[in-house]
């Protein structure tokens, strides 16, 4: 019999940076909180929240392909680790205004653009820093121990977000995420990561490799079509849930305990990856992304709370099922050298649908009511991710063994 892979934690370069991407993942997961308090607190002003959040925001839309250029062709490990670097000193100066009496907004916003930018280099390399540290096949379990990191941060951030704000103030919560960049940058100066050098040639040309990689496979873009459709109805689930829970539902609590059976959902389905050998990965993550469309229908229809709040749990882990499973497809089937600038497109095309979502939801609702933007975003989910099936690379598509050989660098 042939001897089984070794646990992903077992290898030292992986479990070094799964370390510090838990680290730096659960800084992360504080913020959103802090920031909103903190700036609340500080200018009581949405305007100036907003301007903050799209100062982040828009230079990681427009940087995110150069990001992904940068991945491949300096090293994956290399971008990320200064990258990291970038962000603890954005985190730290953050917390430094919030520390003091009276924080500069434009210190802020300016911060938050240098850490968005800085987040559009880092996000390309986590795919392939995860491959070129996992040896043999253990990807999908390795993709599926990063999903539950992610999932229970995102569990226990707003808890202990709670606890930093109530008890030192909001601005140590940056100061908390600067020093996890901190030491996920040591982490990811000691670790070894296979990687294949690519010819160097122009920046256009690097981008237009990398979308043909993405062109040439009917899987993949199309996919990529209903992750986008369900990043925006996400959005329009976000913008109108909370009022339609507050003020026909039965109050905030019910939008809290929707939200945190969602991120249970999430834990749960990125355990189940971790177990599945689905024998056609893509189809069957797709349609469990479809799920999505049962809580914005249910919202839609006023339904009954329990039900509402037990459909989002389940299409939580649709999504928690479907990211390791995703990542590992992609990771075997997309040749090492183009994975960042192809991860890239994947994070261009999901974000950039979320700020349409934030947009178009309250317009529609302002002229339809919220029911007409909740029944739509959920037939776009239903539509675009059960359309999946009906692509030929979707439903032939099995596990792959990973492509091309790799070199360590170090």
């Amino acid at each position: 019999m042939p001897t089984p892979p070794p646990h992903p934690l077992r290898m030292r370069s992986f479990r070094l940076l799964f370390i510090g991407r838990t680290l730096s993942m659960t800084g992360d997961a504080v913020i959103p909180v802090a920031l909103g308090l903190a700036i609340t607190m500080a200018t009581d002003s949405p305007g100036a929240l907003a301007l903050v959040l799209a100062c982040a925001m828009i230079p990681k839309l427009l940087l995110l392909p150069l990001g992904g250029v940068a991945g491949d062709r300096f090293n994956a490990r290399t971008v990320a680790l200064a990258m990291d670097v970038v962000r603890c000193a954005t985190q730290l100066l953050v917390g430094a205004q919030l520390l003091g009496s009276n924080p500069n907004l434009a210190v802020l916003a300016v911060a938050s653009a240098i850490g968005g930018a800085a987040g559009a280099f880092a996000m390309p390399t986590v795919s392939p820093l995860v491959r070129g540290t996992v040896e043999g096949d253990g990807l999908l379990r390795a993709n599926a121990l990063m999903g539950v990191a992610s999932s229970s941060t995102r569990l226990g951030g707003p808890a202990v977000a709670a606890l930093l704000i109530s008890t030192a103030g909001p601005g140590w919560a940056f100061v908390l995420d600067g020093i996890s960049f901190a030491v996920s940058a040591a982490l990811l100066s000691v670790i070894r990561v296979k990687r294949v050098p690519i010819e160097r040639r122009s920046v256009l040309a690097d981008l237009k490799e990398g979308w043909q990689e993405v062109r040439s496979r009917d899987w993949y873009w199309t996919s990529l079509i209903g992750h986008s459709c369900w990043n925006g109805a996400a959005a329009v689930l976000m913008t109108l849930g909370p009022g339609l829970a507050v003020h026909e539902l039965g109050g905030e609590w019910v939008w809290v305990w929707t939200l945190q059976t969602g991120a249970v959902g999430l834990l749960l389905g990125s355990l189940l990856a971790g177990r599945a050998k689905p024998r056609r990965p893509v189809l069957v993550a797709n349609m469990g992304l479809a799920l999505y469309a049962a809580p914005l229908a249910l919202l839609a229809a006023h339904a009954p709370v329990p039900l509402i709040i037990a459909a989002y749990g389940i299409a939580q882990a649709g999504l928690g099922f479907l990211s390791p499973v995703w990542e590992t497809a992609v990771q075997s089937a997309i040749p090492p050298h183009t994975l960042a600038r192809v991860t890239s497109y994947d994070w261009l095309l999901s974000l950039a649908a979320m700020p349409l979502g934030y947009a178009l939801a309250p317009l529609a609702a302002d002229a339809w009511g919220p029911e007409v933007p909740l029944t739509f975003a959920a037939l776009a989910v239903l539509v675009s991710c059960l359309g999946t099936a009906a692509v030929p690379g979707v439903r032939g598509l099995r596990q792959l063994e990973p492509v091309q050989k790799e070199v360590y660098s170090h």
